[in-house]
């Protein structure tokens, strides 16, 4: 995987404002039970989708991100 198409995965800067990832802002407004079932429905989201996207291995490698993110929550 390239360093482009790693950041799309991990840290696409359309997603950074002011310095802050909205992640980190979002984990910051609701409780850490709330943001693990956010995390769980964005997995599925990912992989209910991939199939009809334009590049279907990075919304696979989104989805184990934030899979993994859930298990460091």
């Amino acid at each position: 995987m390239s360093k482009a198409e790693k950041d799309m995965v991990n840290h696409p800067s359309h997603y950074k404002g002011n310095g802050i990832e909205c992640i980190d802002a979002m984990k910051a407004c609701v409780t850490p039970e709330e943001f693990r079932a956010h995390l769980k429905l964005t997995v599925i989201k990912y992989l209910w989708r991939y199939e009809k996207k334009n590049n279907p291995l990075e919304d696979i490698q989104k989805a184990l991100v934030i899979g993994i993110l859930n298990n460091l929550s």
